[in-house]
């Protein structure tokens, strides 16, 4: 099974990817990950990127599509990814469907975790203040949501189109938004 889990920034994307691959044993494809540990490497597209992603800026679909397809053979062998952060545009959509197709495979849900603004930006900065991860400071998080809110969200018609988006409710406890995702995948056909 491939999943993509969407929500905006700071909407717990990574931790429910994280509890589905202790459930599931699929491989989780955080592009966020991804990119911070190139620029904790110092690697040279840590060097590209890390100006980008400082700013809240979204990295360069080119990029991110290299990223995802280096690690399909992994998520292949593993029986599935969770993508996490990843789509973010029509194009990396676009490209996603293309890239599956051509192994065989596909989208087979969306997760859409469903979140108050508000809240995230309180979520964050508690993060921020307690990991003090560059792009969680609350003025780059603004400039996050609002790429979220102009360049991704307009991916909710695609995947509905698609019938694959399930909405879940996002702001209950990390418990309570597992068993849903869990109730969500239940009846999901493969």
């Amino acid at each position: 099974m491939n999943l993509i889990l969407f929500g905006p920034p700071g909407s717990g994307k990574g931790t429910q990817a994280k509890r589905l691959v202790d459930e599931r044993g699929m491989v989780q494809l955080s592009t966020g990950d991804m990119l911070r540990a190139a620029i904790a490497a110092d690697s040279p597209m840590g060097r590209i990127v890390a100006p980008i992603m400082a700013s809240g800026g979204l990295v360069p679909d080119e990029i991110v599509i290299g990223l995802i397809a280096e690690r399909m053979d992994e998520a292949d062998a593993a029986g599935g990814a969770i993508f996490d952060g990843f789509p973010r545009t029509l194009a990396q959509a676009e490209a996603l469907d293309g890239m599956l197709k051509g192994r065989g495979s596909r989208i087979d849900v969306v997760i859409r975790l469903l979140v108050d603004d508000a809240a995230l930006l309180e979520r964050v900065t508690g993060r921020f203040e307690q990991q003090g991860r560059p792009d969680d400071n609350p003025e780059t998080f603004k400039t996050r949501l609002g790429a979220y809110n102009a360049q991704t969200a307009p991916l909710l018609p695609y995947y509905e189109g698609q019938e694959k988006l399930k909405a879940v409710d996002g702001m209950g406890s990390m418990e309570a938004v597992s068993a849903a995702i869990r109730s969500a995948l239940e009846t999901v056909r493969t």
